[in-house]
This record gives C-alpha cells, sequence and structure tokens, in this order.
C-alpha cells in the first residue's frame, strides 16, 4: 500500500472500510465493461458488423462516462447516500439492459432498426454517464475517510489500480466465461447484482452516518428482488426471445467464443444463424452447396486433395465426399463449437450425411487467414478449393476477400486447380460481387462467374478461379437435386441488372468491399 502521511511513518495496516471501498472499485470497473461490452455484442447480434457497433457503443459509452465524471463536481453533500443510490441505479439499468434490448428488439416493427438504434445509444449513455459517476465519488469519499493515511497522488494511484484491474479481470472472463456459460442476459443480470452488492455493503459500513437507512435498504431489497425475479425468468425470456425473433422452434442455441449459434426446426426443416443472420435452409440448401462445389470439383476431372474455408457445417464438405476420387478433405472452420455440433447432433449429422464423422476429413479449427500463412513452408498444395465464408459484412470478413488473402490461397493451390467462392448477391449487392471478381483477377487468376437462384436468399453469386480456363464438365456425380450439365449452363449468364461493373479490387489496406457490401444491402431494394 501507499505511505502513510502521519507522524511521516509508514503504516501498513489497512481498515475494513479501506479494503471494501477499494474492492469496491474492483467491481465498479467489472460491472461498468461489462455493461459495454454486453450493448456492443448485442448490438453486433441483432444489428450486424460487429466492428462498427463496438467502436460506436465503445465510443458512446466512453463520452457518456466523461460527462458522468464532470457531472459529479456537482454532487457535494451526503457522498456515501449518492454513491449508493447510483450504485442501484446502475445495477438496475445495466444489469437489465441486455434483456430490455433482446425484448425492445422482438416487440418492435419489423425494419425498425432506427427506434432500436436510438433506445440502444439512449441506454449506453446512461449507464456510461452512472458509471462516469462512481469512481470520483469513491475517490472523494476515501480521500474524506483516510485524509490523514494517503497524499492525493497515492489515493488516485490505487483507485486507478484496482479501476484497470477489475476491466482487466472482465475482458478476459466475458468472451471465454461469462457468455458461453451464462449468455448475455443472465451475464448482465448476475453483475447488476454485484453492483447492488456494493450498494448494500456501502450502506452497512456508513449505516451510521446516513439519514433514512430503512429507507435506502428499502431500495436495496427492492433492486435485488427485481434483479432475482429476472435472473429466475431469464431462461424463459430468452427463449421467448429468440422463438419470435426465429419465428421456429429453438433446437439449439448457444453462443461460442465468435458468434451465437442458433438452430431451428420448423415445418419447412432446419435453419441455421449465426449472429441472427441466416446461413441456409433445409429447403433449399441443395440448390446453393450444389452450386459452391460442383463447378470447380467437376471441371478438375478427378480432385484428390480438397481444401474448404469455413463452411463449418460440413454441407459443402458432404457435396465433395460424392466424388470418389477424393482422398483427403481439409476443413479449416474458426468456431470449434460449430464443428463440434454439425458432427454430433443427429438431425445435423443427417443433414450433411456424416461428412465430419468421414476418415477422409480432417478438421482444423482456426483462423484461416493465419492458418494458411503457416502452410508457406509446408508445401500443401490442393487441387480444389472451396471458399465458404459469410458475406464481408465488416473488416475482420473483408480480410478474406482481399488480394493479400487470395494471394495466399493460389500459392496452395495446384497448377491445374481451381478455388469456388460464394460472393453474395449478384442483383443486391451487384458492385461488390464484381469487386469480388476484380480481386480474384487482380492476383492472376481466371475467373468464371456465375450465380444461381436460391430461395430463402434471391439470386447467389459464386465464381471459379484457376490459372487455366474453366471448361464446362459434361457429367455430374449422380443424385444431385438441382445441378445439371445443362443448368450449369444456363447459370453464367448475367441479364442487364446483375451484367458486369467495373471495379477496383478489394486489397488489405483499404478495404473499399466492406463499404460497398455495407451500402448495397443496406440500401432500399
Amino acid at each position: 500500500m501507499s505511505e502513510a502521511l502521519s507522524d511521516g511513518r509508514a503504516d501498513a495496516r489497512i481498515s475494513p472500510a479501506e479494503v471494501t471501498l477499494l474492492a469496491s472499485v474492483f467491481l465498479i470497473a467489472a460491472c461498468g465493461l461489462i455493461y459495454e461490452l454486453a450493448a456492443g455484442a448485442l448490438a453486433s447480434y441483432l444489428l450486424g458488423d460487429s466492428v462498427l457497433q463496438f467502436s460506436t457503443v465503445i465510443g458512446a459509452y466512453l463520452f457518456a462516462m466523461g460527462i458522468g465524471s464532470w457531472l459529479s463536481r456537482f454532487v457535494e453533500r451526503q457522498l456515501v447516500a449518492q454513491f449508493l443510490g447510483i450504485e442501484l441505479l446502475v445495477g438496475l439499468v445495466g444489469g437489465l439492459l441486455p434483456a430490455g434490448l433482446f425484448v425492445a428488439h422482438n416487440l418492435l416493427p419489423s425494419g425498425a432498426d432506427t427506434a432500436f438504434r436510438t433506445l440502444l445509444y439512449a441506454l449506453v449513455l446512461l449507464v456510461g454517464a452512472l458509471v462516469g459517476l462512481e469512481i470520483p465519488l469513491v475517490m472523494r469519499i476515501l480521500k474524506r475517510q483516510f485524509s490523514q493515511r494517503y497524499a492525493l497522488k497515492d489515493l488516485v494511484s490505487q483507485v486507478l489500480t484496482f479501476d484497470y484491474l477489475g476491466a482487466l479481470a472482465v475482458a478476459l472472463a466475458f468472451p471465454l466465461l461469462l457468455v458461453p456459460h451464462l449468455g448475455l442476459i443472465r451475464t448482465g443480470l448476475v453483475f447488476g447484482l454485484m453492483n447492488a452488492g456494493v450498494a448494500v455493503w456501502a450502506l452497512w459500513l456508513f449505516r451510521g452516518e446516513l439519514r433514512r437507512v430503512r429507507l435506502l435498504a428499502l431500495a436495496c431489497a427492492g433492486v435485488i428482488g427485481l434483479l432475482l425475479l429476472a435472473l429466475a425468468g431469464s431462461e424463459r425470456l430468452t427463449a421467448w426471445a429468440e422463438d419470435r425473433f426465429y419465428g421456429d422452434r429453438i433446437l439449439h442455441a448457444s453462443s461460442s467464443d465468435y458468434q451465437r449459434i442458433v438452430v431451428t426446426g420448423g415445418r419447412a426443416g432446419i435453419r441455421l444463424f449465426l449472429n441472427g443472420n441466416l446461413q441456409f435452409h433445409e429447403r433449399d440448401e441443395y440448390r446453393y452447396h450444389e452450386a459452391l462445389v460442383h463447378p470447380a470439383m467437376a471441371a478438375h476431372g478427378a480432385p484428390r486433395r480438397v481444401l474448404v474455408l469455413g463452411g463449418g457445417d460440413g454441407l459443402a464438405v458432404r457435396e465433395i465426399l460424392k466424388y470418389p476420387s477424393v482422398e483427403q478433405v481439409t476443413l479449416v472452420e474458426l468456431d470449434a463449437q460449430m464443428t463440434r455440433l454439425f458432427s454430433a447432433e443427429s438431425r445435423l449429422v443427417a443433414l450433411n450425411a456424416g461428412a465430419l464423422r468421414s476418415p477422409k476429413v480432417t478438421v482444423v479449427n482456426a483462423d484461416a487467414f493465419t492458418w494458411l500463412e503457416t502452410q508457406r513452408d509446408v508445401a500443401a498444395v490442393w487441387d480444389v478449393v472451396i471458399i465458404d465464408f459469410p458475406d464481408p459484412s465488416n473488416f475482420a470478413l473483408g480480410k478474406l476477400y482481399s488480394t493479400s488473402f487470395y494471394a495466399i490461397v493460389d500459392q496452395h493451390l495446384a497448377a491445374g486447380g481451381f478455388l469456388a467462392v460464394q460472393t453474395t448477391s449478384p442483383l443486391v449487392a451487384r458492385r461488390s460481387f464484381w469487386t469480388v471478381a476484380a480481386t480474384l483477377e487482380a492476383v492472376g487468376l481466371t475467373t468464371m462467374p456465375y450465380h444461381a437462384l436460391v430461395p430463402s436468399f434471391g439470386e447467389w453469386g459464386f465464381i471459379v478461379a484457376g490459372r487455366r480456363p474453366w471448361r464446362a464438365p459434361t457429367a455430374l456425380p449422380a443424385g444431385l437435386r438441382f445441378l445439371t450439365p445443362e443448368v450449369m449452363a444456363t447459370l453464367r449468364h448475367f441479364p442487364p441488372d446483375m451484367a458486369r461493373t467495373e471495379e477496383a479490387p478489394n486489397r488489405l489496406s483499404d478495404q473499399r468491399l466492406v463499404r460497398l457490401f455495407e451500402q448495397e444491402w443496406g440500401a432500399p431494394h
């Protein structure tokens, strides 16, 4: 601890009140950051583009904390009572914030994103301002209580040390422990109870100098009771909200380190959602995956080694394994929870025909960009590469559609090999689609763009690329439900509203594709 000022001698003894207040700083910092992270995560789940949502939420939250810190100068009387009230308010509003936003998003009419964003940022600003009030008040209470023990510089050092330690602890726990095991709603409620617990401890510690102790005790009991009631019903609330959001019975819902995974089941079949975005629908996923896989695989002739980047559901692998020549498939999927789910749950295993259980398949859970860079010295070469990433809706995904990434893929493509990329809708996002084509061509690849109607998504685009020209195959594996050589010939025709536009390639240093994608999908259609 710091040097004592009284008598000019060091006093290492720490009073219970001192320990309590410094521990409160730790908890206050932890709780405050939790509400900030929860708001950002929920916004990214419901609104998309995690980079944008986290950046704007964190910016608004820090701005509000600055306002709160400035407002603290006007709090002059009954500091402990004011601090206690702020703790209860932070615990109540912050604790209920994830649940409230989830409910509001489901009750607001479809397309009311502006109203939801207004509510989101209003709550973020309110909680941020309240959290900004907390630390200055704690410092003033500590200074008043221990004015003979600490110099101002020592006091500031102690408080900020515990504040930053609390932030570090929760920043590590949030993605690794809290969200995977508790979920966003229960995480918010648990930390709301912690804020209320700080208020109760302050009430007990300073009961001798507080007015209206009974009224404050009733307020503490009321807030804790409300949060406990919400915690008891959190499972039902989550189920209700997700049922309304997805419109079907939830078969599986979990939060991994990377995303919210929801599998629904209805009359029309199974659907997969990642962060609220539809990834496939059982009724027509075969159209998508046949179009993605077979033009490259069949054109190669007899592929033996195949690399799949993304596609943790195993549906693309299912199509690849229809070729007898295939000896080895390497699937690189970032989220281990996805590959575990689709290799273990019986209905999902049936959907991908047990593809992830095949002895020919090796699953690697890693970031595709990083993993491919580690293969530079391994001399790993594949006959066909299937790239099945989500759309480039943020910069983390946009890097996987860049010249830098495609250049690395090209290094691992056999001389006569082909790669196939899913490339969003050429109808809705026409310029985005042709930007991907320009990006592949910028690294020296010859492209063959095509599109297919997938009812769940509309017109969807794909591109096959390689060092040799693509030639239409005359035969395809038996049992396909959509693709035939005759159908494949029609997929290469682009009507005027999807015809090629001249675009610059997407480079890692300037991810224009992400901005284009956001503009086109955000525009009215």
